[in-house]
């Protein structure tokens, strides 16, 4: 498996090499820039970008600051010549309004000076993991038909991603002798919620991997703010009622002690 790629834009040298060094013990990768003007070369270079899966930013740095290379960063990610690049911002500001400016600038996380490398690491890890789980929603797994048109399909089910609905393949039949508690005709389709549909779209995309409740919840955080740690387990009950309802109430399988997959 490739290492990953994680830029160090930091001109305080002694900050860089303790991080570098941590980073390179976990198994990293590194590239290193001293300042804004650094930074924009390294970013330019196609080959290089195309390397990085995160960076780590410092907002005051000479050449030009961090809050403007925020939206060069945000520009390259929509360029879609790479993988979307999380943005991790390190910084002595600690105020609010910076927070807030370079969260809304397209940093992923913000940690302030002076910071616990346990948390770095920690704080890296649950980004690269939600950068991997995005990489992977156009291509499915092994299990997946393909994502066309605006639908995601694996196995029987197919969801619509516009409508946020979800329907089976399956005859009518074939569900009512399997299960007994198919409720709807062939092709009809099921409205989930927005959470159920995160849930349920996270597990097609990943279809026979476990996730485990903090790492779903790391997953949909973005599109679901307001799912907690005691409220996922009855948004995943809702969503297996609604998959019970076009026959296929067992495909989202619960792991003794790990978490949940999808199962087909």
């Amino acid at each position: 498996m490739r290492k990953k790629m994680i830029a160090i834009i930091e001109d305080d040298v002694h900050i860089g090499d303790i991080i570098e060094e941590s980073l390179r013990r976990e198994g990293y990768r590194t590239c290193r820039a001293y300042s804004g003007t650094e930074a924009q070369y390294l970013l330019a270079d196609q080959k290089a970008r195309q390397e990085l899966d995160l960076i780590l930013l410092d907002l005051m740095l000479p050449g030009m600051t961090g809050e403007a290379l925020l939206p060069q960063i945000r520009d390259i990610r929509d360029s879609r010549d790479v993988p979307d690049i999380p943005v991790i911002v390190i910084s002595a500001k600690v105020g609010v309004d910076d927070k807030v400016e370079a969260l809304l600038g397209g940093a992923a996380d913000y940690i302030t000076k002076p910071f616990a490398i346990r948390e770095l690491l920690a704080r890296i890890t649950v980004q690269l993991r939600k950068r991997d789980v995005s990489a992977g929603a156009g291509q499915g797994g092994d299990y997946c038909k393909g994502q066309d048109e605006g639908k995601l399909s694996v196995g029987d089910l197919t969801l619509d991603l516009v409508l946020r609905e979800i329907s089976s393949k399956k005859p009518v039949s074939a569900r009512l002798e399997n299960t007994k508690t198919a409720l709807v005709s062939d092709g009809a389709s099921v409205r989930l919620t927005r959470t159920e549909f995160a849930i349920l779209r996270l597990l097609m995309q990943n279809a026979g991997q476990v996730f485990s409740k903090a790492a779903i919840l790391d997953c949909i955080s973005a599109d679901t703010p307001d799912c907690t740690d005691s409220s996922l387990k009855q948004h995943i009950s809702n969503l297996r009622r609604k998959l019970a309802e076009i026959g296929e109430a067992d495909c989202i399988e619960a792991v003794w002690g790990i978490g949940f997959r999808l199962n087909l």
